[in-house]
């Protein structure tokens, strides 16, 4: 039996350049639910088709984020598996204009949703294809972790503080779908777009491979005006990167050069909290590491 909800909140006053388009999501967890949330804020109709077991985001990981997330889509549990179900979601892709998914091609064939014989049936409907390694890899099985590990991203023992690789994919998936719903030259038939987690998380990675963010690189430690200081009661970031923020925060502290053992020394006196304060009246890009 489906269990069918509507959680309100898109917000009034807002841009909606969407707004009468209309998307059919059957992807759970992060990525493609993130694109989604960002498509319906812009105005876009979404309907949520989840799996009879729900949405492991709110079920075993974080419902707060779940229930943000679907905040103002209709949300429905259907067994695909089954004819009823299965009809019922024809009826839902039949009016819309985009399809969003998050499952392998194999399976999307086996449900009878394969490109081909969607397009078919739905000439008009689009669908924006979240995959996660480009082919011939295309069924290599990953989580935010794996991508992040093999782009060089993960610093063992810690863990990630983010989920760099589904974040960068929800970028890339929204970026798609907005493509081809407000195209200029948009076809009156519906376009396949596929997008994988793999080269998403590599634009994000780019840093790191050019060298900006490597260890002793110029964002990873190599500049003093741009780095992280111990204060008293914990640490600060500082990026005085300009030279007018790094001529005030020279002069400021009376220091006779910018080299990291003077700022370090100069740093130490002081609570994180405070030198944030003393920061904001002297207009000087520094922050307390939270």
């Amino acid at each position: 039996m489906a269990i069918k909800h509507r959680i309100n909140g898109q917000g009034a006053g807002r841009r909606q350049p969407l707004r009468g388009l209309r998307i059919v999501t059957l992807a759970v967890n992060v990525p493609v639910p993130v694109a989604a949330s960002r498509l319906c804020k812009l105005g876009a109709t979404v309907v949520k088709i989840e799996p009879p077991g729900g949405d492991p985001l709110e079920t075993k990981h974080c419902p707060e984020w779940y229930k943000d997330l679907v905040r103002g889509q209709q949300v429905i549990r259907l067994d695909l598996k089954e004819h009823k179900n299965r009809t019922r979601l024809d009826s839902f892709l039949a009016k819309s204009d985009l399809l969003l998914t998050s499952t392998r091609l194999d399976s999307l064939r086996r449900l009878s949703l394969g490109w081909k014989g969607l397009h078919s049936k739905f000439p008009r409907l689009s669908h924006v294809a979240l995959l996660g390694h480009p082919a011939p890899r295309q069924d290599l099985a990953g989580h935010d972790l794996t991508y992040q590990a093999r782009l060089g991203l993960v610093t063992p023992p810690n863990m990630p503080t983010t989920l760099w690789a589904d974040l960068a994919a929800a970028e890339s998936v929204f970026s798609a779908a907005l493509i081809l719903l407000l195209s200029p030259r948009r076809s009156p038939t519906g376009v396949f777009e596929q997008v994988t987690i793999e080269e998403a998380t590599r634009r994000f990675a780019a840093p790191l491979h050019y060298g900006l963010t490597a260890l002793g690189g110029v964002f990873g430690g190599g500049l003093p005006e741009y780095n992280l200081y111990r204060a008293s009661d914990g640490w600060v970031a500082v990026s005085a990167m300009e030279p007018r923020f790094l001529t005030r925060l020279q002069e400021d502290l009376e220091l006779p050069s910018m080299e990291s053992e003077q700022l370090a020394s100069a740093f130490s006196a002081r609570t994180a909290a405070e030198w944030e304060q003393w920061a904001v009246g002297r207009d000087i890009p520094l922050a307390a590491v939270r």
